[in-house]
């Protein structure tokens, strides 16, 4: 019995387990099975991207405090973000993935990175 690349429909030579006729349909099957399915998905991961880079600029010893509107000049989006982590004391941090910020009084925020 002949196999078929999926991809491409070519006949496929070669060992018996083989799956695609070349890295090239190979790529592109996975390729296009796990890209975004739609377009507010893609839209979401490329805000956490970009308020994630934001984050790691503005932060690399690991602590500081910043400006409400040196976060915003940058293109900074407040309301996407990861997970929220409450402290015992009751103050909120905003996480993406690893950077987070925690609002302060006159409109800066701490910005720290979990371990």
């Amino acid at each position: 019995m002949e196999k078929s690349c999926p991809e491409c429909g070519e006949k496929i030579i070669g060992r018996t387990d083989k799956k695609f006729c070349s890295d090239y349909c190979r790529n592109a099957f996975h390729n296009n099975a796990n890209k975004d399915s739609s377009k507010i998905i893609r839209n979401t991961n490329n805000l956490l991207r970009k308020n994630y880079r934001i984050l790691e600029e503005l932060n690399p010893s690991g602590k500081t405090s910043v400006s409400r509107s040196k976060l915003l000049s940058r293109g900074f989006d407040f309301e996407f973000f990861t997970s929220i982590y409450t402290t015992k004391t009751g103050n909120r941090y905003f996480f993406i993935y690893d950077q987070g910020y925690l609002p302060l009084e006159n409109d800066f925020y701490a910005l720290v990175k979990r371990n």
